[in-house]
């Protein structure tokens, strides 16, 4: 298979794809796209790598999820073992969300945290990349503020620290910080349909976007309020490409050997 594309950040194991999911991953095949499945907790994690068995082209990241923590146990030995494998390429989903907080925040942003830090030290010992989710309170990018500072101390420790920050809602400001600590961001159909992500997507060097759908959700503009599925991230290329006022095809060459070294993917 030639891969042209990646999708950095998909949920194929989820239930919206349990009537479709063989004739999806076989178009995906056809149509030269890898792409990573992405746990979101234990079972959703186990159903990653149990995707990426019988698939080439698909790979698996296993994590738990921020607004899982305090809510489900995190078995440090189970996410372990299923990070041994070669298949499964990233640490994650995890990170921080304090938009949906409610009751005790402090407590709660404090459970997330440790949370986290039970993540890098997951990926530091297994030598693969994080995949963060991070989203701040409404107007604001407090979120982002907490992870740089996590992932600062953290790098000061572990070095080879590395990753992708998945869905960057974040500005200019905060994508130089995390750029600078050797972390990519990734972007969705959404930018096919808001305006809020130009300023950012021009001013990250192209070495440092990666190009994901988050599927089933965000569907691109020609197919809103529809099911998303990984198809989608051609959209998002183009529109990237569209935004940066650059080729297309230098894009979709960039981005591709972008993920290929994030995930440490064959070529």
């Amino acid at each position: 298979m030639t891969v042209r594309y990646i999708d950095a950040h998909s949920h194929l194991q989820f239930e919206q794809f349990a009537e479709d999911r063989g004739a999806l991953i076989e178009q995906m095949r056809v149509q030269g796209i890898a792409g990573v499945v992405v746990g979101v907790d234990l079972i959703t994690s186990r159903g990653a790598f149990a995707l990426t068995e019988d698939a080439e082209h698909l790979y698996a990241s296993v994590g738990l999820h921020p607004n899982h923590a305090g809510l489900e146990y995190f078995d440090e030995a189970a996410y372990r073992a299923l990070a041994a494998h070669p298949k499964v390429v990233a640490i994650g989903e995890c990170g921080l969300d304090f938009f949906r907080l409610d009751g005790d925040k402090l407590e709660q942003k404090q459970v997330q945290k440790e949370l986290l830090q039970k993540h890098i030290e997951l990926a530091v010992g297994a030598n693969k990349p994080l995949i963060i989710h991070c989203r701040p309170t409404k107007g604001t990018t407090d979120a982002y503020q907490d992870l740089i500072e996590i992932l600062k101390e953290a790098k000061a420790t572990h070095p080879t620290l590395r990753g992708d920050i998945h869905f960057f809602v974040g500005g200019v400001e905060e994508s130089k910080a995390l750029i600078a600590l050797n972390f990519t961001v990734s972007f969705t159909a959404v930018i096919t349909f808001a305006r809020d992500y130009d300023d950012v997507i021009r001013s990250v060097p192209l070495k440092y976007i990666l190009s994901e759908t988050d599927a089933p959700y965000l569907a691109p503009l020609t197919r809103r309020g529809e099911r998303n599925d990984p198809i989608a991230v051609i959209d998002v290329v183009e529109k990237i490409a569209e935004i940066r006022g650059e080729n297309t095809e230098t894009v979709r060459t960039a981005l591709l050997e972008n993920a290929r070294r994030v995930f440490a993917l064959p070529g």
